[in-house]
């Protein structure tokens, strides 16, 4: 399974939010490639899922992924009960 991290730059918040998806989905027995970029690249590109911010998952509604949006990418507790789901989804299809 890849993941594609969306942020404005493709640095820091992006790669912060993938590291904590890993740890995550490890934590619950699924592993988890990916990669963290910013929006720009992010179009078009071929993944399982998109996480980002709600501000940049608008931007990406027209993907033909799933964009699971983050309100506040620092609340592990969000990223858990909103990534979880579509990562079991992904390994049950």
């Amino acid at each position: 399974m890849e993941i594609l991290t969306v942020c404005g730059m493709g640095f820091g918040t992006s790669l912060m939010l993938l590291m904590e998806i890993q740890d995550m989905a490890k934590k619950h027995g699924f592993t988890v490639g990916g990669e963290a970029t910013d929006l720009s690249s992010a179009k078009g590109r071929k993944c399982d899922i998109i996480v980002a911010s709600s501000e940049i998952a608008k931007e990406l509604a027209e993907e033909e992924v799933k964009v699971v949006p983050i309100i506040n990418i620092l609340d592990k507790r969000e990223i858990e009960e909103k990534v979880l789901p579509a990562i079991k989804q992904y390994f049950v299809s």
